[in-house]
């Protein structure tokens, strides 16, 4: 049977908008320095609070920095998602 999922899949030099979820707090004074993203934080009543970043980057290469930089700040990624239609 083959997979039912719809995938969003983007351009790789080409602008999307994506959300991207990390284990942990992260603050909003950080958007400057990932790309301007929006964060905003869940907190958790019992359970790891988690940072939800969206936003507009500008291809591949920059939510690869977007990534790089969570990962140097020791935060675990629980997902990356491509919101464009």
């Amino acid at each position: 049977m083959a997979d039912e999922r719809k995938f969003n899949i983007p351009n790789m030099d080409g602008p999307a908008t994506y959300r991207i979820r990390v284990n942990g707090s992260l603050d909003a004074s950080w958007s400057d320095r990932l790309g301007g993203m929006s964060i905003s934080t869940v907190i958790g009543s019992g359970e790891p609070d988690i940072s939800v970043l969206e936003g507009e980057l500008a291809d591949q290469a920059a939510l690869s920095g977007i990534l790089n930089a969570i990962v140097e700040l020791h935060m675990p990624v629980i997902s990356v998602e491509c919101l464009d239609s």
